[in-house]
């Protein structure tokens, strides 16, 4: 008896399929902070002849990804020879749940048993744009802004019996750490 399946050629066989490759993505960063930025060894200049700087490195990474819908590696130089390489994923598109066939009616209780959430803000400077800032007692994530600031709204109601009242957000690339108290 003959446990494995024959062996197909032809277009679909296997050893006929191409390794998937990603875009390279090369930026070198000068003395002065601006980078020069290539992507698959062609230069990628700003849409506004401006020159990309640590300050823009968000907004180049939008650009060169198409808004983090493409995946790529990339390689950042130093200045000062070091060299560091990510790659940068495609963001999890969020599928809206779809109602149901067959809706609940809506009784009494149910209508006085929906929750109000009690919301507090929490913002800090210094992230770097565009990068995921965790937000601790770790209940959500936020992104920072084009301009480094990093907001999070926080459900009073979330946080656990006794606590300090207070939030970390921490930038998973800068390393900004900044402790706020809610109030």
């Amino acid at each position: 008896m003959n446990l494995t399946s024959p062996r197909r050629s032809g277009p679909n066989d296997d050893d006929a399929t191409a390794p998937v490759e990603l875009p390279h993505v090369l930026l070198t960063v000068a003395e002065d902070g601006t980078l020069a930025a290539m992507v698959d060894g062609t230069p990628f200049a700003s849409p506004d002849a401006s020159v990309w700087t640590r300050a823009t490195f968000g907004p180049l990474m939008d650009a060169i990804t198409k808004d983090r819908t493409m995946a790529v590696r990339v390689e950042v130089r130093e200045n000062d020879g070091s060299v560091f390489t990510d790659i940068l994923r495609t963001r999890k598109p969020r599928r809206a749940v779809a109602p149901s066939e067959t809706p609940v009616p809506e009784t009494r209780r149910s209508r006085h048993a929906r929750r109000v959430p009690r919301l507090a803000e929490v913002a800090a400077d210094g992230f770097v744009p565009g990068e995921d800032v965790a937000v601790a007692t770790i209940i959500s994530h936020t992104d920072a802004t084009g301009t480094g600031e990093a907001r999070a709204l926080v459900d009073l109601d979330d946080l656990p019996e006794g606590s300090s009242r207070e939030v970390i957000l921490l930038g998973r690339i800068s390393g900004t750490f900044a402790v706020r108290r809610l109030t």
